[in-house]
């Protein structure tokens, strides 16, 4: 948490919140207790004199005050907005000798007019709030500046870069703190899996400058708190406690968990430059599918209420050609992003007999220029297993170890 910006977004943030929490009926206190934090720290948040650094306390602040799934949408973006404009505020000023342009050129397109300089400078702070847990937007031919498993360090946010060539890291450049979780060895792919040849990369009209987007990931999306179930190869005695959405990446990979029957994507997109942005298309693509895994399921959350619908893009990952189908009210591609109007998706893939392999691809068009965006789990496809007829264990409240789950009837 930081202090308020003092600015219009982050006002418009406070309102938002406020008006939920006053139609909710509920307390501070209630409130309080409900998400595990402290009165003090929700007042700060609704009266304006405090930001979220992170987007997951409001989303769930805004799910126990039963918000819509319009009103969720309309609080992220609210809070992207917010979170720019604080950025900006405590960037450092550049001394008056130096001067920006020269870096700007090497990122751009040749020749480009002073105008288009102009904006990306301006809203080079406002990229930068796009990071996630664990980001990667890949070009249409797979970057440099990822080790030799093809993996992005954890928190690095990696813009599409031209064909061929690495992305460019626009936020969260350092390395993910060490997880204080014990990791094992990550268990081996499974053997049944067979690998599907990668269709060919779309070609990049304009290969000299980066795509004029960004694309930031929240792999594990938690509808509520008992939602998300993982895979993993261990035993209840070997395995931790259950981990809450921020947590949920160091968490699988630590375990070499794999999302269980379900797995909910948020992709937040957003422009980079002056001009807008036409997202023409999203698709789902299948890496490898292959027996569903035999291990153990996990839950991260018991004994929660009714999930709130939420508008998203539906797979079915058993398909032989999966296609992405609106659900809850979600309207179809194409869309509009720029610097200052971002959009937010979620997608929500599920299996009942495979494990699956896959990542997304993003078709966009800005003036004369076309391209494609690849997006994965942090250098590796997302990855969703059935869970037939496996053990299942909780982890209750004022429990210090997983109980195994009843089988109803």
């Amino acid at each position: 948490m930081s202090e308020g910006t003092g600015s219009a977004e982050a006002e418009e943030f406070a309102r938002l919140l406020s008006g939920l929490k006053t139609r909710s009926g509920l307390s501070y206190g209630t409130l309080a207790k409900r998400l595990h934090t402290s009165t003090s720290t929700l007042h700060r948040y609704c009266n304006g004199t405090a930001l979220p650094n992170e987007y997951t306390p409001a989303e769930r602040f805004a799910r126990v005050c039963r918000a819509t799934p319009e009103e969720l949408v309309e609080l992220h973006r609210s809070w992207i907005l917010a979170d720019a404009a604080r950025a900006r505020r405590s960037a450092p000023t550049a001394p008056p000798e130096a001067h920006a342009e020269p870096a700007v050129e090497a990122v751009t397109e040749s020749a480009p007019p002073r105008r288009r300089r102009n904006a990306l400078i301006a809203s080079a702070a406002a990229v930068a709030v796009v990071a996630a847990t664990v980001i990667v937007v890949r070009p249409a031919i797979w970057g440099a500046g990822s080790d030799a498993d093809g993996r992005q360090e954890a928190g690095t946010t990696v813009s599409a870069g031209p064909a061929g060539t690495a992305g460019t890291a626009t936020a969260g450049t350092a390395a993910a703190p060490e997880s204080p979780l014990p990791v094992p060895a990550l268990p081996a792919a499974s053997t049944a899996a067979a690998a599907v040849t990668p269709a060919p990369p779309s070609p990049t009209p304009t290969a000299d400058a980066p795509a004029p987007l960004t694309v930031g990931i929240r792999p594990y999306v938690y509808a509520d708190p008992c939602s998300q179930h993982f895979l993993v190869n261990s035993a209840p005695a070997q395995v931790g406690p259950p981990a809450t959405e921020r947590d949920a990446p160091r968490w699988a990979a630590a375990y070499g968990a794999v999302s269980s029957r379900e797995q909910q994507v948020a992709l937040t997109v957003q422009g980079t430059g002056a001009d807008t942005v036409v997202l023409e298309a999203l698709h789902v693509r299948i890496t490898a599918k292959g027996a569903p895994l035999a291990w153990n399921d996990y839950s991260m959350g018991v004994g929660c209420g009714g999930e709130v619908g939420t508008k998203s893009f539906d797979v079915d990952l058993d398909r032989g050609s999966p296609v992405l189908t609106v659900k809850g009210g979600q309207r179809a591609f194409p869309y509009k992003v720029s610097a200052s109007d971002p959009e937010v998706f979620y997608v929500t893939a599920h299996t009942k007999a495979h494990d699956v392999r896959w990542d997304l691809t993003l078709d966009w068009s800005s003036g004369g220029r076309r391209g494609t965006v690849r997006i994965d789990n942090g250098g590796t496809p997302f990855r969703t297993s059935a869970d037939v007829n496996r053990p299942g264990y909780d982890y209750p409240l004022g429990y210090t170890d997983w109980i195994k789950r009843r089988l109803d009837g």
